[in-house]
């Protein structure tokens, strides 16, 4: 079980101050939180009818993932019932039960991301310097080997089978949202999701409790989901921020809608051309926030790479390959900061073009792939000789 208080009970004591691990270094707080949410003003994030001409719905795309790294959905398939239903039921959970029988499900406090119900994100104190105004719980869904309802709440009644049945939605819908996006870059439908492999889902319901100073706390800070792709929805009081040219837009709740973010590894697999999403929750004083993110990862056994299609002598790859494995384990031991992550994978492009020239001038000759790759990074030889067809 895990040992930390849980933010819904700090806000049931009626506190006015919050406890000094929840304060925010000045940097990183709102710069702007009202009473009524609503009166925050932003651009509006795109959305996309799913059930327009693909000729449409392509462009539309392409452009928010290139721009924005996120976009509303609508007309995607997904009953509005079962998007109302699973919403009641989570808020139940965490609202119209005692504390005692909501901690039965507590998540193992040793483990990063374990299953069950929770506050605290990382496993080490020493890195998660400021706590999350917000409590969760964390279903582990797919693949199916995976999947133990009995580990998820048993009330109310209808719990498990809604979260079941979402999770199937979730699949189906981001298995075709990375048909489009592939298709949106020229690629063939199945690219992304090859290049990402069976899908490792899991889907976090998250309750943000109202806050005595808003001003000074997150409900969760600021990051990029490590994953692939991001289905997220979530309740009318609104607290969702995407980071979009240097400023924190407000993402209103379209009702029925589902929010799409991109994730890490999608900027990976299409070479930058695709933007991860940087996003973060603010809290407010009055209303307590319901949102339920449904994440898609690759399993840790695979490497994720600049799709080949979208490399060339003209546009470099801009990442160096990753063991899933050691990405997630990078973000785990160095909490979630912006793109931290994903930066440290950057790659020096002059690198690739020596490279490159280097194979050109010698005919390919495997010896100087061997000497390019004790001078310099070892992809940047591996995907250059693929660019050049060796």
């Amino acid at each position: 079980m895990e040992g930390a208080v849980r933010v819904q009970i700090l806000s049931q004591m009626g506190i006015s101050e919050v406890p000094s691990q929840y304060i925010q270094p000045p940097k990183n707080r709102p710069e702007s939180v009202t009473e009524n949410i609503a009166d925050l003003s932003c651009k509006h994030v795109p959305a996309v009818d799913l059930c327009s001409e693909k000729e449409s719905v392509l462009p539309a795309i392409r452009e928010a993932c290139r721009e924005w790294g996120a976009f509303h959905v609508f007309n995607h398939g997904v009953p509005t019932k079962l998007l109302d239903g699973l919403r009641r039921a989570c808020l139940s959970f965490f609202n119209d039960f005692q504390m005692e029988d909501k901690l039965k499900y507590a998540c193992n406090p040793n483990f990063a991301a374990s299953e069950g119900y929770g506050s605290r994100l990382l496993v080490s104190s020493e890195n998660e310097t400021v706590l999350d105004w917000r409590d969760y719980f964390d279903h582990h869904t797919l693949p199916l080997s995976c999947r133990n309802p009995s580990a998820w709440p048993h009330f109310p009644p209808e719990y498990r089978e809604l979260m079941a049945n979402y999770s199937d939605e979730m699949r189906v819908l981001a298995q075709r949202l990375l048909a489009l996006m592939s298709e949106s870059l020229g690629l063939k439908a199945s690219c992304i999701e090859d290049a990402v492999g069976e899908f490792y889902q899991n889907i976090t319901a998250s309750y943000y409790p109202p806050c005595p100073q808003p001003d000074l706390t997150l409900g969760l800070q600021s990051h990029s989901d490590i994953g692939v792709i991001t289905l997220l929805i979530q309740d009318d009081v609104g607290g969702l921020q995407v980071l979009k040219d240097g400023e924190w837009l407000l993402v209103d709740p379209l009702p029925n809608a589902i929010l799409v973010l991109v994730a890490d590894q999608t900027e990976i697999i299409t070479n930058g051309k695709y933007k991860t999403c940087v996003h973060r929750a603010i809290t407010n004083a009055s209303k307590a926030r319901l949102s339920i993110a449904t994440f898609h990862d690759p399993a840790k056994t695979v490497r994720i790479s600049p799709v080949s299609d979208l490399v060339s002598q003209s546009s470099p790859p801009l990442y160096s390959s990753v063991l899933y494995r050691d990405y997630l384990s990078s973000w785990y031991s160095n909490a979630p900061e912006g793109k931290r992550n994903l930066d440290k994978l950057l790659l020096d492009t002059s690198n690739y073009c020596s490279a490159l020239y280097a194979i050109k001038k010698r005919n390919k000759n495997s010896q100087v792939l061997f000497h390019l790759c004790n001078e310099i990074k070892f992809d940047v030889c591996i995907e250059a000789s693929k660019a050049w067809g060796d």
